[in-house]
């Protein structure tokens, strides 16, 4: 298993990479019964080289899937190839890893536009009217 390289200064060492190979379920006919095409990755994201502390912790959020090791399990059975299925599970978890390298942007809060006000009183304003109207009449109307 060769290491997984995630930009310039990440990388997934292949000893912390372990893929299985299994029956993969769905059409193929006879073939699905004889051939192990779906590829079972289990990634150890303790070993990840290069991860920043806040890098590491959003991916720690990121990864959804894991085994009671705690290790990363990503599948894929898209094909009835073993080598394509093994190098789209080997994509998705540089995908995973490359989103957790991004920052997220830090809303800045903002005012909201005299306009928007506007609207929204004038919304409040007719939505009250209507309700009056549905509201039975006064004794004084009588």
């Amino acid at each position: 298993m060769e290491p997984i390289r995630v930009g310039a200064r990440v990388l997934i060492p292949a000893s912390a990479i372990e893929a299985t190979f299994v029956r993969s379920s769905g059409p193929g006919g006879q073939n699905v019964n004889k051939v192990s095409s779906k590829v079972d990755l289990r990634v150890d994201l303790s070993r990840i080289e290069g991860l920043s502390e806040s890098a590491r912790t959003r991916l720690d959020r990121l990864a959804r899937r894991r085994d009671r090791i705690g290790r990363l399990i990503v599948t894929s059975q898209r094909t009835r190839d073993q080598a394509k299925n093994l190098a789209d599970v080997r994509d998705k978890v540089r995908a995973l890893v490359a989103r957790s390298l991004v920052a997220p942007r830090t809303r800045r809060r903002t005012a909201p536009s005299a306009a928007a006000v506007h609207r929204r009183l004038d919304a409040k304003r007719r939505s009250a009217a209507l309700k009056r109207q549905r509201s039975r009449a006064s004794r004084e109307d009588d």
